[in-house]
């Protein structure tokens, strides 16, 4: 794979941790937290090959629907993993960590490593992770919408909303690849992602490898991309 053809933003849809921990006899809870471990590998797999910026969906409006007991275990999970490892590494390589979502019904406690992690990380310059948490894609557009109401703005241009968005100053994906076999979006990237490559995989996040990851890669670097021309 040339430099020129690798993508410069990903976006990943992290599915299918509750499902690989039921094939190991494993409880859901296992499975998230090796999902975890999963994401600490994407992020030194794209810097390696050189790609700039990385969505991943960590937790979706609709996430907040499950059982009490996995929402809490999920939200402590991402407290620990942001207070530990992963900004430190991405500190380390210069990168930096933004979040996209509603924080309204985030926890204290998360919100608090989450923008402890952004404020450590903001000059960062060698790639951006961004994390999807508490985020779905409409309403991303309806909070975008309402900003500009807010500040008497007409909306004169796709440009102009776009500064609105909650990804105002990141690039669109080029390509979003979502794991365990369910090919659709969820809500992902809804604005962002009109011409994305998709891929979709039976692989389950936990599961995912980085020979699975360089393949996608490839392929994605054989198709023809025209946006529309």
């Amino acid at each position: 794979m040339t430099k020129g053809e690798v993508p410069k933003a990903i976006g990943v849809i992290l599915d299918g941790n509750r499902r690989w921990a039921r094939e190991q006899g494993l409880p859901p809870f296992e499975g998230h937290r090796e999902g975890s471990e999963r994401v600490k590998d994407l992020v030194r797999w794209a810097r390696e090959v050189g790609i700039g910026t990385v969505y991943i969906y960590a937790f979706s409006t609709e996430n907040w629907n499950r059982a009490e007991e996995e929402v809490s275990y999920l939200m402590k999970l991402m407290a620990k993993f942001f207070s530990e490892g992963i900004v430190d590494e991405i500190e380390k390589e210069d990168g930096r960590v933004v979040f996209l979502g509603d924080r309204g019904r985030i926890p204290p406690e998360l919100v608090y490593e989450m923008e402890r992690a952004e404020e450590r990380t903001r000059n960062g310059k060698g790639g951006t992770l961004a994390v999807c948490l508490s985020y779905g894609g409409r309403a991303e557009i309806v909070a975008a919408a309402n900003k500009l109401i807010r500040e008497g703005k007409e909306i004169e241009s796709e440009e102009e909303f776009s500064r609105a968005l909650w990804s105002a100053d990141l690039p669109d994906p080029d390509l979003i690849i979502r794991t365990s076999g369910e090919q659709r979006l969820s809500g992902f990237l809804t604005w962002q992602s009109v011409y994305s490559e998709l891929f979709f995989t039976d692989t389950k996040w936990p599961a995912f490898t980085k020979e699975e990851f360089l393949s996608i890669l490839e392929e994605y670097s054989a198709r023809e991309r025209r946006k529309g021309k």
